[in-house]
């Protein structure tokens, strides 16, 4: 399984827990299946096309994976969601 990390931004829409897992072999799958889980998180993290936010930073390790969501993950990988910051 691959364990997803949330902000603590997200944590309240995913029952307060601060990582999940769900089986998945991309990013793209392990989001999908973290918003079945937790259906309220699909509005905070995709836009109604379907594509995720911009405001949104998907990381596994410390690739920045979040335009290429179809690399293949192994079940030990963690993916690691990171809001981003807004304000000057």
């Amino acid at each position: 399984m691959v364990t997803i990390e949330l902000p603590a931004a997200l944590r309240a829409l995913a029952g307060q827990q601060a990582k999940v897992r769900v089986e998945a072999a991309s990013v793209e799958t392990a989001l999908q299946a973290l918003c079945v889980a937790h259906p309220a998180l699909r509005e905070k993290l995709f836009l109604d096309g379907g594509a995720l936010k911009r405001t949104v930073g998907v990381f596994v390790g410390d690739d920045d994976v979040r335009d290429e969501p179809r690399g293949a993950l192994s079940a030990r990988d963690t993916v690691v969601l990171v809001a981003a910051m807004a304000g000057g």
